[in-house]
């Protein structure tokens, strides 16, 4: 976790705490990037410079432009979040945009398109540098905690659990097997078809790196398989194939509980642990994993109405409904603590990332 003046937390610690489309019709519009290159149908020309005119340092009077991008996990959130404050702030209007955590940090946030960028993984160390040649400090805020879900068709009655090493000899490029009986000879012989997302997500990288791992090829992933930035679009994919297999947020999972199935997931030998927030929250879950959004810190030192949001935003995810609406394990307290301990040193200026 970045220093600040309220207290030194590092991300080691702070992961090890933690454990493991629609429009915006008040005041602020919502849309989808094109292949991850994050001006959607209404950058606006923006670039996340809106202005408080005449907001006479009230919060009852805040105005402006604020511009989100990234990550298409934490999309509902934020979707929702900056609903609520719309609402409240009918002068403030958000550009909120699904581009992928990768692509939203090359190609929105980087370039200083963006006051904020969601993201499903940590940002990379190359990402922070880019930032910085680019005069941009950006600044970490811990949103949430994700079961990541891998799913199959409903028809699928010879699987109900994997191992996490089957998971990774499945979509490795190094093994990639064509057939589900290559990989257990008690599954049909019959082809994968395979769906995940695509290659500008932070859940694409979460999972190369955590279930594949490091591989002799040049590339990460196995290249059959079809990729999107829409997760509802991985299960209905797997919704149209028995023999399909994919992997996606848990949020889109409960949001299609009816659609997919879920597999319970084991490592080394171990119990399979099914999805849930439980399980997220404790840890036990294989494939639990923090969610985050990063911040441009001159444009929040610069706007009222983005430091206004950001301390909404940061007291709303610790709230029931990021659970019972969303599909996410809310913040806890200590989190949101830090998080406004993070937000006060980066309105002061005295805020530096560090891994």
């Amino acid at each position: 976790m970045p220093t600040n003046r309220s207290g030194d937390v590092t991300r080691r610690k702070a992961l090890m705490t933690i454990g493991g489309a629609g429009a915006i019709a008040l005041a602020g519009c919502t849309s989808e990037g094109n292949n991850g290159n994050g001006n959607g149908n209404g950058n606006g020309g923006g670039n996340g410079n809106g202005n408080d005119d005449g907001n006479g340092g009230g919060s009852e009077n805040l105005s402006g432009e604020i511009r989100v991008s990234g990550s298409s996990t934490v999309y509902p959130v934020a979707q929702e979040v900056t609903r609520q404050f719309a609402e409240q702030h009918p002068d403030v209007s958000f550009n909120l945009t699904k581009d992928g955590s990768g692509g939203g940090f090359e190609n929105v946030f980087i370039p200083g398109d963006s006051d904020l960028n969601n993201a499903s993984r940590p940002i990379k160390d190359e990402e922070v540098q880019r930032c910085r040649d680019n005069g941009i400090e950006p600044v970490e805020f811990f949103v949430a905690q994700d079961a990541l879900t891998v799913v199959v068709n409903n028809d699928a009655d010879w699987i109900d659990e994997i191992s996490l090493e089957d998971l990774g000899t499945i979509w490795s490029p190094d093994t990639k097997p064509e057939m589900w009986s290559d990989v257990n000879s008690d599954w049909p012989d019959e082809p994968f078809d395979l769906y995940g997302p695509a290659s500008t997500s932070g859940t694409y990288d979460y999972f190369t790196e955590t279930v594949i791992g490091e591989t002799e090829a040049d590339q990460p992933i196995r290249e059959d398989f079809e990729g999107t930035e829409e997760d509802d679009l991985i299960a209905q994919g797997v919704d149209g194939n028995e023999y399909a297999l994919g992997y996606l947020p848990f949020a889109y999972y409960v949001n299609n509980p009816d659609t997919v199935k879920a597999l319970s997931l084991s490592v080394d030998g171990g119990d399979p642990v099914e999805p849930s927030l439980e399980g997220a929250k404790s840890g036990n879950y294989p494939l639990a994993r923090p969610l985050f959004f990063y911040g441009n810190m001159g444009n929040i030192q610069e706007k009222n109405h983005l430091q206004e949001f950001l301390e909404f935003y940061i007291n709303e995810a610790d709230e029931d409904y990021i659970a019972e609406n969303i599909g996410y394990v809310p913040s806890s307290d200590k989190m949101v603590e830090d998080n406004l301990a993070t937000l006060e040193a980066a309105i002061a200026g005295e805020y530096e990332y560090s891994a």
